[in-house]
């Protein structure tokens, strides 16, 4: 599925790029964003390759047939829909069935950690076109930092079916994730912890003035559960994310959570040691500072008995169906943080005799799928997701 070029290192010139300035958008996002085509575009993504008829979009939508003609046929007009053969009825002629063109339209995601960003570009399906990495030093002021990002997605490049860059349309639009806490809605930046220079500055206005598109901002934790929702994950879950610095995205019910304040999830500066270690955000003996001291050491061990720690705490307040793991610090020893994760959970059930679909009782942990990708893949859904209906994004 992925058709990537790794991109790490080389040149971020925009000769032969995307084009993200003054070129026409592939579709019209705003005419796109309207429930009822959310639902059809849902449904022809679902579909895949084998497509679903306009009788069947009428029935499983709702909608009218008249309604339903309309809809597909404004898609079809925008190169978003396509004919994908014919399909035997159970009386009268065939029907016609539809699916949607993946490489219609692309979105990019950026995730921007303390010391590095990444950039994927995404097709409708979600499927990753082209990949970009980069160092960053997210301290170097905001002028350096918006000119860092544009030069890295003005790079991603459309592959042709020959190889050769297509170019020339520019993207949905721009997921950017990065480190809280921030106000989702508006796209403006809070005290980013050991960054207190970004507190208030509206980092989604000021991209979108530099980029010439649509431009979401969230937290990477966020935007990574977001990703793993829109890609089959369902249920509860936390996703717990360990690099630079710890955090949890939380998915309730299939939508992610964010709070009233879009402050939920700041897991890492939970104080599970009064008298511990100062850290960054002011406290003693958050999870974060306990936990990346541990790995500072090298003792994976005691960073994942204290992961464990903060999620057992989770888990006993939401009663969660499961924890998924990511991040760089996960990457490098993933079953370890797994194995450690899950034993301080499946001690907790034991001691509460709570039952869960752990094997030993316990919530079960998982990796998350994606890699240290997945929170970039999970901000280009920032901007996908809200074309399917995903009104969580």
């Amino acid at each position: 599925m992925n058709r990537t070029n790794d991109g790490i290192g080389g040149a971020y010139g925009a000769q032969g790029s995307y084009g993200v300035h003054g070129a026409p958008l592939g579709a019209n996002l705003l005419a796109l964003r309207s429930h009822n085509t959310a639902l059809v575009l849902d449904l022809l993504r679902t579909a895949g390759a084998e497509g679903i008829s306009r009788l069947e979009l009428a029935e499983r939508t709702g909608l009218t047939p008249q309604a339903v003609s309309k809809i597909t046929a404004r898609l079809r007009a925008d190169g978003l829909a396509a004919e994908a053969g014919r399909r035997a009825s159970t009386g009268g002629k065939p029907r016609t069935v539809l699916r949607l063109v993946p490489e219609a339209g692309h979105a990019v995601g950026v995730h921007l950690d303390r010391d590095e960003m990444r950039a994927v570009l995404v097709d409708l399906d979600g499927a990753v076109v082209d990949r970009r990495r980069a160092p960053l030093d997210l301290g170097a002021g905001e002028e350096a930092v918006l000119a860092r990002v544009a030069g890295v997605v003005e790079a991603l490049r459309v592959p042709g079916a020959d190889g050769t860059d297509r170019g020339g349309r520019a993207p949905l639009g721009v997921g950017v994730a990065l480190p809280g806490p921030l106000d989702h809605e508006k796209g403006v930046l809070h005290r980013v912890t050991g960054f207190p220079e970004w507190d208030g500055f509206p980092l989604r206005d000021a991209l979108a003035r530099r980029l010439g598109v649509p431009v979401a901002v969230d937290k990477d934790t966020n935007a990574a559960a977001l990703g793993l929702a829109v890609g089959g994950e369902g249920g509860s879950f936390a996703y717990l994310h360990l690099g630079t610095g710890l955090g949890a995205g939380l998915v309730m019910g299939g939508s992610v959570y964010r709070g009233a304040r879009t402050g939920a999830g700041e897991f890492g500066h939970q104080v599970v040691q009064l008298d511990g270690r100062l850290c960054t955000c002011g406290a003693r003996g958050c999870v974060e500072v306990l936990c990346l001291d541990a790995v500072a050491r090298g003792d994976v061990a005691e960073a994942a008995r204290v992961l464990g720690a903060g999620a057992a705490n989770l888990v006993g307040l939401l009663d969660i169906d499961l924890v998924l793991l990511g991040g760089r610090t996960v990457a490098a020893a993933p079953e370890a943080f797994v194995r450690g994760v899950g034993a301080v959970l499946a001690a907790r059930a034991r001691r509460e005799g709570g039952g869960g679909s752990g094997g030993d009782g316990g919530v079960p942990v998982r990796v998350a799928p994606g890699g240290v990708q997945g929170v970039a893949e999970g901000a280009a859904q920032l901007v996908l997701a809200p074309l399917f209906g995903r009104g969580d994004a």
